[in-house]
């Protein structure tokens, strides 16, 4: 794919900006395309240098590149981008959704079947949390799908223990400030009556992605969480998946759910 950049070093000097091109498309936007991560893991991978194009090491990921340039991705060639896939997991309790843990706990991608090819999660779900989790060959749809402007919801099944108050529940209906961070408006519905030890199922939709979201908004109206599951994700569903389930996504249903994406 192509490229003159900053970042790339000519006679020992940082490239000046009028010797920039910026044809193509950034390298980060590239390796995100082609499935190898997401864009913000790119400019991860290219600050440990281990990113080179037509044999230079990257250090900035403001590089523009077409076809015309080799890249390579801890030397290995990037492969051409496939077309854009995405599959339905039950991600179970017990791991974590990342690539790699320091503390050598067990990650979801760990667990998928043999012949996969790589893929990104869309979002993360947290050590205790199980359920939906979309994962997908293409880093960009998975950015698409993150932002904050697609405002995909997210609904979560969620067991919960404590005095139930109704009014303390609608006050977050038109948002809350928690702990001094925002919150975008919550749906709170019973889902089903008290359970045999004392306990309650409700439906929380959320229109964000925050760090431990749910269980904070829990907290906030005095319900703690006994067991969190994501039954869905924008257009997509858990279904019947059961825990460590994965299940393509048909490419019918796909182009029809994310119409938005493709056009793009």
């Amino acid at each position: 794919m192509h490229g003159q950049g900053a970042g790339r070093k000519r006679g020992g000097a940082e490239m000046k900006e009028s010797e920039r091109s910026y044809e193509g498309e950034r390298i980060a936007k590239v390796l995100a395309r082609a499935g190898v991560c997401s864009r913000r893991d790119a400019e991860r991978l290219i600050a440990e240098g281990r990113v080179a194009v037509d044999g230079e090491v990257l250090t900035s990921p403001a590089l523009n590149v077409t076809g015309g340039n080799v890249i390579t991705v801890d030397g290995k060639p990037l492969r051409a981008a496939e077309r854009t896939r995405v599959w339905r997991y039950h991600k179970p309790t017990g791991t974590i959704t990342t690539t790699r843990d320091p503390r050598r706990r067990r990650t979801v991608f760990d667990d998928l079947p043999p012949g996969m090819p790589r893929v990104v999660s869309v979002g993360r779900l947290d050590f205790n949390t199980e359920g939906l989790l979309l994962l997908t060959n293409d880093g960009e749809l998975a950015r698409y799908m993150e932002l904050p402007k697609s405002a995909w919801p997210r609904q979560y099944k969620v067991n919960v223990k404590g005095q139930i108050d109704p009014q303390r529940m609608a006050s977050v209906a038109d948002g809350a400030i928690i702990s001094g961070m925002r919150y975008e408006p919550v749906k709170i519905e019973f889902e089903r009556g008290k359970e045999a030890d004392g306990s309650t199922w409700l439906s929380v939709t959320i229109h964000e992605g925050k760090n431990r979201e749910v269980r904070n908004i829990m907290a906030y109206v005095g319900l703690k969480v006994k067991r969190l599951i994501r039954v869905r994700y924008g257009p997509f569903s858990l279904g019947k998946l059961p825990p460590g389930g994965i299940e393509e996504v048909p490419q019918n249903v796909l182009h029809r759910s994310l119409g938005k994406y493709f056009e793009k």
